[in-house]
């Protein structure tokens, strides 16, 4: 990592308050996230814009792959907003992001959960996207397992986002009651 820091320098220094905000925002998403009844959060409504676009971005580039480009789309938009957030050295930016980023796994885990049921309401189409994946890669029966653990890698990522944000937050505060410069 110091390869990193010696060509980016140090990450830009989190307030004691905004880090605070930011972890009480995280904890109480995680906590609404964890009792929402139906899976669909607040967010969801912003990556199911994102995923509808993604379909038309990547049906260039054939009929499986525009199938799998919602949720590719709903993946690289905050991916790439946290790429530009890490080359800024902006921690909230980048904890936002990958927040975000791992985030979109919940969804995708329940509609990857939903392919058999077709529960779900959907947008323009008569199957589900992982439907018709599973279907065409022969994993339907593996919908409610792949699903899970979808969930499970979110749930994850989002908790490892916070702990990171945590500590660099508890750094910065340290690093600034010990350094005579600020």
């Amino acid at each position: 990592m110091s390869i990193l820091e010696e060509k980016l320098g140090d990450w830009k220094p989190v307030s004691r308050l905004a880090g605070i905000a930011w972890l009480c925002f995280y904890a109480l998403f995680l906590l609404y996230a964890r009792t929402s009844p139906s899976g669909f959060l607040f967010l969801d409504y912003a990556n199911l814009i994102i995923h509808e676009g993604g379909h038309f971005f990547f049906s260039w580039f054939g009929d499986t792959i525009r199938v799998l480009g919602g949720t590719l789309g709903e993946l690289l938009v905050p991916l790439l907003c946290a790429i530009y957030f890490f080359w800024q050295r902006e921690a909230t930016g980048f904890a936002f992001c990958i927040f975000w980023f791992f985030e979109n796994f919940l969804y995708i885990g329940t509609y990857m959960a939903d392919a058999r049921t077709s529960a779900l309401p959907l947008v323009g189409s008569e199957d589900s996207d992982w439907t018709i994946l599973f279907t065409q890669w022969g994993l339907l029966a593996q919908d409610q397992k792949i699903g899970a653990t979808m969930r499970t890698l979110g749930y994850l990522g989002m908790l490892v986002t916070t702990a990171w944000l945590a500590y660099r937050t508890r750094h910065d505060a340290a690093y600034k009651t010990t350094s005579p410069f600020l």
